[in-house]
């Protein structure tokens, strides 16, 4: 199996800036590449440009500007080229399959944040030695680079990524080991109903609470959008120190949230699988929970809209992003794999309303967020209680039909 460790590292003053020049000569790679297959297409032939062709130009290229191009891996150039050709096949699958398309974009010198290595050893070297705090990590064009190693790398490493956020310079390796020992069997199953008011519940009865990260930096990060809001737009060179301070306010708080989702997100997929030999969760659809409503034109006075719910639709989308329902599944999964546990995705329709006593499905049954009360049999509890037990006994049937 594929394993992948993030370790932040210590560049020297010079080490930044050549890693931001690195960055900076692949973005130009980028748009470039970008640029050439936007013109072939406009001209009167269409012509297709593949990334076997842009591949081939790159030795002239790097022959033309051994500044800015030339010193630097020729495979992580070849990975920036590939990164173009998977946006563009991204972009024609989706309009085959008629969704809204989006056509690649040209990047901005602070959005484009990482350079990938295919290969260990092709233009950057892992120091492979024993497990030590302090490692390093050596890059074509920059030099050997310290990494705080906080965990030993298992395997062996096949791929290095270098990825800047804010201030901070990260290593990304990915490394090929053997399949992990399984964990010791429970017996225990437990089916999971994912909400709002609760981050989870579980058929046992249990509540993991909704710790609303973002809610509670939302007073932090509105003054530090103030504050940044107060500098007009002006070009990149004329921006003031004041200016960029203000911008990375703002990113380091929404990394700040970005990385307290993620470590509760671990701690809770971690409990749940050392505990647990089956999960059962709602398979949800959270591209579509997320989606504004459609406006409703107004029959008797054309150009206005009749109320449509979208302040309120709009406070339910960001209390759904805020608690990072699909990073936690998809971090959950992974987990599982690992520790060999089976998790199993069910369809969520009904299943709140749906009693577990008697089986009766009514709308009727769920008088609100929190209450479960069947007008056929009178089973009263709590609704995300019922909603995980419907969970969990979908999945066992899930299972039963069809065993591994």
């Amino acid at each position: 199996m594929i394993r992948a460790y993030k370790f932040l590292m210590r560049p020297t003053v010079g080490q930044t800036q050549a890693l931001g020049e690195m960055l900076r000569d692949h973005c130009s790679l980028y748009n470039g590449a970008l640029q050439e297959r936007r013109d072939a297409y406009r001209h009167l032939s269409k012509t297709s440009i593949t990334y076997g062709r842009q591949s081939a130009q790159l030795k002239e290229i790097r022959a033309f500007d051994p500044e800015r191009q030339g010193r630097w891996s020729f495979s992580s150039q070849q990975a920036t080229l590939r990164r173009l050709d998977k946006a563009f096949a991204a972009f024609f699958r989706r309009v085959k399959s008629g969704q809204t398309p989006g056509y690649p974009r040209f990047r901005g010198v602070n959005w484009f944040d990482t350079v990938d290595f295919p290969k260990d050893g092709d233009g950057c070297r892992w120091d492979s030695t024993p497990y030590d705090p302090v490692t390093r990590v050596r890059f074509q064009g920059v030099g050997h680079v310290k990494v705080n190693q906080h965990r030993p790398v298992v395997g062996k490493v096949k791929t290095v990524s270098v990825k800047r956020e804010g201030k901070r310079w990260y290593v990304i390796l990915t490394a090929e080991q053997p399949e992990p020992e399984p964990l010791e069997p429970t017996g225990a199953v437990v089916g999971i109903d994912m909400g709002i008011a609760n981050f989870l519940a579980d058929s046992d009865g249990a509540f993991v609470p909704n710790p609303r990260h973002a809610r509670a930096a939302a007073a932090k990060l509105e003054a530090a959008q103030q504050a940044l809001s107060r500098f007009p737009p002006v070009r990149r060179d004329k921006r003031t120190r004041n200016h960029q301070r203000a911008v990375q306010r703002v990113a380091a708080l929404h990394r700040r949230v970005r990385r307290q989702r993620l470590d509760h997100a671990h701690k809770t997929a971690l409990i749940l699988v050392r505990e647990h030999d089956v999960i059962a969760h709602e398979d949800l659809k959270i591209r579509n929970m997320v989606k504004a409503p459609e406006p409703k034109p107004n029959p008797d006075h054309p150009g206005s809209f009749l109320p449509n719910g979208a302040a309120a639709k709009a406070g339910l989308n960001h209390s759904i992003s805020d608690a990072g329902w699909g990073v936690f599944l998809t971090i959950l999964h992974a987990k599982a794999e690992s520790a060999g546990r089976e998790v199993i995705a069910v369809d969520p329709r009904n299943t709140s309303r749906t009693c577990p006593e008697c089986r009766h499905v009514a709308k009727e049954n769920r008088p609100d967020q929190a209450t479960f009360h069947c007008v056929g049999c009178g089973h009263q509890a709590h609704a995300d209680t019922v909603g995980a037990i419907n969970v969990l006994r979908a999945g066992l049937v899930r299972r039963d039909a069809n065993p591994a």
